[in-house]
């Protein structure tokens, strides 16, 4: 019997286990694991966030889907 001092050598890990553990915690959550959003301080979008019909409309101009008239008109309907 060696006064139940058995488990010394191996003390250790288990701590640095759990630092590891926080660390990665801390990285996903900051990084805005598990969707993020608002509360979490992020300031990006998430997929499932709402745009504003003037961004709607500057996508979609961008992307070539309106010709300029047509995005003209469309962004003198929405200010008026």
């Amino acid at each position: 019997m060696n006064g139940g001092w058995g488990w010394m050598p191996w003390g250790w890990i288990f701590p640095l286990i759990f630092l590891v553990l926080m660390v990665v915690f801390m990285v996903f959550m900051m990084r805005g694991g598990m969707g993020g959003g608002p509360m979490c301080g992020g300031s990006h979008k998430t997929s499932g966030s709402a745009e504003t019909p003037r961004e709607t409309l500057d996508r979609r101009y961008a992307r070539g889907e309106i010709t300029r008239e047509e995005y003209q008109q469309m962004r003198k309907d929405l200010e008026g």
